[in-house]
């Protein structure tokens, strides 16, 4: 599926699109919602995302049990992690936003910037296909195999989790 065009949109529209957030469509007269902005490819992108890093866990990883491979994803395509891989490839000077959105620090937000990644991520899958968007994947969200294999759970702090399993050991009631 490599380099298929399956979009009708070439790639600089893709990417212009993965880009805009709504907050700049509404400000352009006559446009609206879903006509420009990253909404959609967001969508897209977020399962691709967690596809893409099932995938590979999974084929990296053949040995670790479910609940690791599940601790592993969760940290992957946490907003925490899509924010530190937006930050590394410099995606918040590239935002179209609107002026509120400029003025309140949108291209330093967390939350922005996640859902610009899956944007992107959509973007790069309907342009150049699964291989290379699971390339993009590999090499910017998860790293490559060694910070996997060397434990790169420890860096998961799933709170909830621990709390729940440490209230159980205790044969405590479940925490609220």
């Amino acid at each position: 599926m490599t380099g298929v065009q399956t979009c009708a949109l070439p790639i600089w529209g893709l990417l212009a699109r993965a880009l805009t957030h709504t907050s700049h469509i509404y400000e352009q007269p006559g446009i609206g919602p879903p006509s420009g902005d990253n909404e959609q490819l967001e969508f897209l992108g977020d399962s691709i995302l967690g596809f893409s890093v099932s995938d590979y866990l999974v084929r990296h990883n053949p040995e670790f049990p479910e609940g690791r491979l599940s601790k592993l994803k969760a940290h992957l395509v946490s907003a925490v992690r899509l924010h530190e891989v937006a930050q590394e490839l410099g995606l918040g000077e590239y935002l179209y936003l609107g002026r509120g959105e400029e003025m309140s620090g949108g291209r330093n937000k967390k939350a922005l910037l996640a859902d610009a990644v899956e944007a992107l991520i959509a973007a790069l899958y309907l342009d150049a296909g699964l291989d290379t968007v699971r390339a993009f994947i590999e090499n910017r969200v998860v790293g490559g195999g060694p910070a996997v294999e060397q434990g790169l759970e420890t860096a998961v702090s799933d709170h909830k989790s621990a709390l729940q399993e440490r209230a159980q050991a205790l044969k405590l009631p479940a925490p609220r």
